[in-house]
């Protein structure tokens, strides 16, 4: 069973048991997020329901990990002759989360 939900401006494919990272989140770790606008959800026994655009009832249970940092990205620029330089670093933030269940609802 697999299911595609929004957060925020992200579609996500999530299964039972996965462990990802999304965009950083306030929440505490421990603590659980639903994520309650599915647009696909597939059954084990092949059946998919497509909602137009979500749907009806079905959401996902996720528990939060804790909070993350990806590695860092250095950022380089110059101008020709003219002795500019500069280097930025930059460190994303993200939360990582484990799907916990998935509810399906009612598939009307």
């Amino acid at each position: 069973m697999y299911a595609i939900v929004q957060d925020r401006s992200r579609c996500l494919t999530v299964t039972p048991g996965d462990e990802l990272w999304v965009d950083l989140l306030d929440a505490e770790a421990g603590s659980e997020i639903v994520f309650d606008k599915v647009q696909l959800l597939k059954s084990d026994d092949g059946n998919v329901t497509v909602g137009v655009p979500h749907v009806a009832g079905a959401s996902v249970v996720a528990e939060v990990v804790g909070n993350v940092k990806d590695k860092k990205i250095l950022v380089s620029t110059f101008k020709r002759r003219k002795s500019s330089k500069r280097r930025l670093g930059h460190r994303q933030q993200y939360t990582s989360i484990r799907v916990k269940e998935i509810n399906v609802g009612s598939t009307n």
